[in-house]
Parts: structure tokens; sequence; C-alpha cells
């Protein structure tokens, strides 16, 4: 049996240790994009989830509160004009956009609660509130969904089936049909201040049904139906036996 020389050791160690460092310093090349990619990400997401906390904890001056920046200039004045008309009928109607809700949180949720903290009465007259009656307008960015919540004082003349109807029907179709913020907003605007002002509700809107184009090509049915093969197989036994039987005649 060979004895290794004591001096082989050291030198198999340091190759030993060599190799580790290198292959330490390869993995923490491949694995360090990939933790400043997750660590870059987690915030971007955290900061975009809304929830009660994030919005202001009274009525903002601004009857509009886009902070989703889903709308232009002209389309916030636009809107921020027929919340104030609300104004005219003793109403405080507010829109408000969001980029995404926070996990388990709905919007309806979300409105609930800020009609609650909204209309919290003042502490100098507890249990009496001098402002108008909320309603608000909630539209999610992210699911293209909206919801529409009012206060207490606004139920016997926006009822609840209006409100959802106004938000899943008049807003939800042209939210989903190209991102329309804009139209959603005015068209249920619009059908919540005809009712207020006594109007006749507008009603959901007309869904476009797909024209019937008329057509000459029977249908599946209509093939089967029909005794178009039948025929078939008597002419080709016509043009087969006609031609034979001249054949025959003449060839006599």
């Amino acid at each position: 049996m060979t004895t290794p020389l004591p001096s082989d050791a050291p030198g198999s160690l340091t190759r030993l240790s060599t190799l580790g460092r290198i292959a330490s310093r390869a993995c923490l090349r491949l694995v360090a994009p990939l933790v400043l990619i997750l660590l870059a990400l987690a915030p971007i997401d955290a900061a975009l989830a809304v929830s009660l906390k994030d919005l202001p904890s009274s009525p903002p001056a601004s009857a509009l509160l886009d902070s989703a920046d889903v709308f232009s200039r002209a389309s916030r004045g636009e809107i921020e004009k027929q919340l104030e008309a609300f104004r005219a009928e003793r109403v405080d109607a507010r829109l408000i956009t969001v980029p995404r809700l926070d996990y388990g949180l709905t919007l309806e949720q979300l409105g609930q609660e800020l009609v609650k903290r909204w209309t919290a009465p003042e502490p100098a007259t507890a249990g009496v509130t001098t402002q108008d009656p909320l309603l608000l307008v909630l539209v999610d960015a992210q699911t293209k969904a909206a919801a529409v919540v009012a206060s207490e004082p606004l139920e016997r003349q926006l009822p609840p089936e209006l409100l959802r109807s106004t938000a899943r029907t008049t807003m939800a179709l042209p939210l989903r049909e190209g991102n329309r913020y804009r139209q959603a907003s005015l068209d249920g605007l619009t059908r919540l201040a005809t009712v207020l002002r006594g109007g006749e509700d507008p009603g959901e809107p007309e869904v476009a049904s797909e024209a019937v184009i008329t057509t000459n090509i029977p249908s599946h049915e209509e093939t089967e139906s029909s005794n178009g093969f039948t025929w078939i197989v008597v002419l080709l036994v016509v043009g087969s036996v006609v031609p034979m039987l001249t054949w025959w005649v003449f060839s006599r």
C-alpha cells in the first residue's frame, strides 16, 4: 500500500477550496438577478393594491378620486361637472377608481365602509349629520368592474336593485368592451341622476344582437331531410345505362 505524502494534502485542500469559491460565485451570478427581480416586483404589487386605509379619512375636496389614473384631463372635467350637478338634488355624489383591490376585498364592501367613514356624526352634535347623503360610484381598473353604493337616506329614491343594475349592466358593458371608462361613468351617472330628478329609469342598455345573414347554402338538417342523394344516384344510373343501350342498338 502506498501512503500519500504529507505535502499532497494541503495542495488538494487548496484546489477544493478554489473550486468551491468558483462554484459559489457562479451560483450567486445566477440567483442574484432573480432575487433582485422578486424584490423589485413585490413592492409594486403591494403599492397597487388598495384597501380602506389607503383612502382619505374624510371626503376629499374633489368629487372625483382617480387613483387608477384612467381618465384624461378633459374626461375628469366632464365627470366632475356631472358629479357636481347632483348637489341640486342635495346628494353628495363621488366617483372613485382603484388600480386593484386588496386581497379578499370587494368594491361593494369598500364603498360601504367609505359611506360609514365619510358620514360619521360630528363631535359637537353626536348622532346627527348635516351633510348631504352620499352616493359613491366605484370602478376597479384591474377587473373592469363597477359598484354603486348609497347611504340610507337615498334608499327610497335609489333602491338597491337600481344600484346593482347600474353597476353590472350600464357601466360594466362599456368597461369590458374597450375599457371605455369615461363612457361607463357618464352613462351610470346619467341614469342615476334621471331617477333622482323624478324621471323614468332609462333601464339597462340594449345589447346589439347579431343580424341573421340569409344564405342559399342548405343547413345540415335540410341536407339530411332532402332526397338529393337519391336523385344523384338515379342520374348516375341513367347516365351510365342510356349510352350503353344506345351503343348496343346502333351496333347491331
